[in-house]
Formats: C-alpha cells, sequence, structure tokens
C-alpha cells in the first residue's frame, strides 16, 4: 500500500483529534445511545447492535458497529426477506437521520476509523477494485466521506470511488472540517440515503481494472 497522504496533519494530529472528538460526541450523546438502544429493542428486538466485518487501513479487518435497522424476517427456507422488507419504517427513520451510524463513534476512538474518510464496505469486495479505487485503503475509513456529501447512496459506485481517492489524495484539517459540516447539513436535509434501484445501495459488482 502506498503511504497515506496529508503530510504533518494526517501523520500527527488526524488521529488525537478524532479520539478527542468521538470521546466528546460519545459523552455528548450518551442519552441519545439510551434512547435508540432501548427504542431498537422494543421495535427491532436483540441484538441492539450491528456487527459486521469490514476492511480498514491498508485491508485489515476490523468489527463495525452500528445500531440495527432491519428484523430478522426470514422465508420458509430459512432465508432472510429482501432488505426492502426487512427495513421497517422505524429503521428507514434510523437511517435517514444517521442515529444507526451512532456505535462507530467506538470504532473511531478504538482507531479502527476516522470522523472522516472513505466508508468501509463490505469484504467481499476487496478482490473487485481496480487499482486506482484500492487507494481508499490507504487512510482509516470514515463516518462520513467526500462521497457522503455529495450523494452518498445517490451516485454511481464509480463516483463514490473517485470521490474517495479524491480525498486520499487531498487529506488535510481544512478539508476535514468541511465535510463534518457539511455531512450534518446532509443529515438534517435527510439527501442520498437510497440509490434509484436499491432501499440502500446496490452491490458492487466491479469495474475494469486498470493502473
Amino acid at each position: 500500500m502506498n503511504k497515506p497522504k496529508g503530510g504533518l496533519y494526517q501523520r500527527f494530529f488526524k488521529r488525537p483529534m478524532d479520539f478527542v472528538l468521538s470521546l466528546v460526541a460519545i459523552i455528548f450523546l450518551s442519552p441519545v445511545f439510551l434512547i435508540v438502544a432501548v427504542l431498537v429493542k422494543t421495535k427491532l428486538g436483540s441484538p441492539v447492535l450491528f456487527k459486521q466485518q469490514r476492511p480498514g487501513l491498508n485491508e485489515e479487518i476490523f468489527s463495525m458497529y452500528k445500531f440495527r435497522s432491519m428484523t430478522d424476517e426470514k422465508d420458509a427456507e430459512g432465508n432472510l426477506l429482501p432488505d426492502n422488507i426487512r427495513l421497517t419504517t422505524f429503521g428507514r427513520f434510523l437511517r435517514s437521520t444517521s442515529l444507526d451510524e451512532l456505535p462507530g463513534l467506538f470504532n473511531i476512538l478504538n482507531g479502527d476509523m476516522s470522523i472522516i474518510g472513505p466508508r468501509p464496505l463490505l469484504v467481499q469486495y476487496l478482490g473487485l477494485y481496480n487499482n486506482q479505487q484500492k487507494k481508499r485503503h490507504n487512510v482509516r475509513p470514515g463516518l462520513s466521506g467526500l462521497a457522503q456529501i455529495n450523494g452518498r447512496n445517490a451516485i454511481s459506485w464509480e463516483e463514490k470511488f473517485r470521490l474517495d481517492v479524491e480525498y486520499v489524495n487531498r487529506v488535510n484539517f481544512l478539508g476535514d472540517w468541511k465535510i463534518i459540516f457539511l455531512t450534518l447539513k446532509k443529515v438534517f436535509v435527510r439527501e442520498g440515503i437510497s440509490s434509484d434501484t436499491a432501499v440502500t445501495m446496490e452491490a458492487f459488482k466491479g469495474t475494469e481494472k486498470h493502473e
């Protein structure tokens, strides 16, 4: 893997800033954590948290946590029903407000993630990236990123990855804070929650591999 860009900020300041901000946010939002946890338990049952393996910095695998937003409804053969059936009105609310992402603050506190960076995607996508797209793993994945403030799930995979790599090549303090403020704005207006063809985002199938 290439060394991450960003100079002194990326090497010495970004991680301490992530730690302090995530710790402050966890303390300040602790009542919200409790309320959401109780609501998830009441409306969706256990477990309250959704846990999934995701690739992080240098493609190292970590356990990412979110509040659960889907039911476990299955068909007669024991297979999970499609997302659009399992995603309830309450689950849609959690996703549209990004409240389901709150447990990710603990991933940031632990050093698995950053506040800003490319979103951590599925492990099975690792073999599908071309050489350019792989650069998204040169930095820690983020709770939000450049792609999230420019369309989120409403843009194509190729556009997402282009924005991810653009971020990796230009990591800087002012850029991160601009994304933080624009993310808060997006959360309030609830834009880009779904793609045109799925309730969240259709699966990534891969693109042409090139240098």
